[in-house]
């Protein structure tokens, strides 16, 4: 490439550079300035309307749905207390607790829960004198 070309191309690039800055500062003394839209509010989305037969039809099932909700519930209907789920729910729910012990606690557990051993009572034995050396 020729000098020239170089320097004419870094013109071009100054002054669109130059451009640029005057539309980011306000400044709209521009040539060939791209319009604003800035100002122009986003176009919002037709408003739906309902029938008046589909509000009714919608209301009726609400209502038909929290009736359903307010019945009292069967006493056959409600699960037993010790269901396979719940076991395992149960024992999930410590697997995932002994996880999250750090090791150190888990030992320090484990020492306070062992069973202390019995001390045999000792005999009397007769006192002697410890003779030093």
């Amino acid at each position: 490439m020729d000098a020239k070309s170089i320097i004419a191309a870094l013109d071009a690039e100054i002054e669109m550079l130059q451009q640029a800055r005057a539309l980011l500062s306000g400044g709209g003394n521009v040539v060939g300035s791209v319009k604003k839209s800035a100002g122009a509010k986003p176009k919002r989305a037709a408003k739906r309307v309902l029938s008046p037969e589909a509000r009714k039809r919608i209301a009726d099932a609400q209502r038909k749905r929290w009736a359903a909700s307010r019945k009292p519930k069967k006493a056959a209907a409600a699960p037993a207390k010790s269901t396979k789920a719940g076991k395992s729910r149960k024992k999930a729910a410590q697997v995932k607790a002994r996880k999250a012990v750090p090791k150190k606690t888990v030992q320090a557990r484990a020492k306070k829960a062992a069973p202390k051993k019995a001390v045999p009572a000792k005999a009397e034995a007769p006192k002697t004198e410890a003779v030093p050396f």
